[in-house]
């Protein structure tokens, strides 16, 4: 999924986090097309969303999102609106209350990250800091 183009947007206030499920969203439209790279690519069932936030980019960090095999001990399995995500407690810190979305505009598709402890974005938008 590396040609995919990645966006985050900044909130002002994180939103009141209850359950599990409210740890990290993805929407409808996001899953389904997850769903569908699934399907095109052939990827096996066993295989979880990896999400995933690194250092680098302008910034300072970036998302990282891809299809890997969960990792015991290590990683927190999510299951949302359909899909089987995976995330490491440290990417979890960063991405607590992010919104994952898929858009489509004149300047390309991809998944969009709404990370609300996002203070400040680079110009590209594919880096943010905290």
């Amino acid at each position: 999924m590396a040609d995919v183009a990645v966006e985050t947007s900044a909130s002002s206030a994180a939103p009141p986090l209850g359950g599990e499920e409210d740890l990290i969203k993805i929407t409808t439209l996001a899953a389904s097309k997850v769903n569908e790279i699934r399907q095109a690519e052939a990827i096996e069932n066993e295989m979880a969303l990896r999400l995933r936030v690194v250092g680098g980019g302008c910034a300072g960090f970036s998302y990282d999102l891809y299809f890997d095999a969960p990792q015991d001990g290590i990683d927190r399995e999510l299951q949302l609106n359909g899909v089987r995500v995976v995330v490491d407690d440290m990417s979890l810190m960063y991405l607590m209350g992010t919104e994952i979305d898929y858009v489509e505009g004149l300047q390309g598709a991809g998944f969009k990250f709404n990370n609300p402890n996002v203070k400040s974005t680079c110009g590209c938008g594919s880096s943010f800091s905290v």
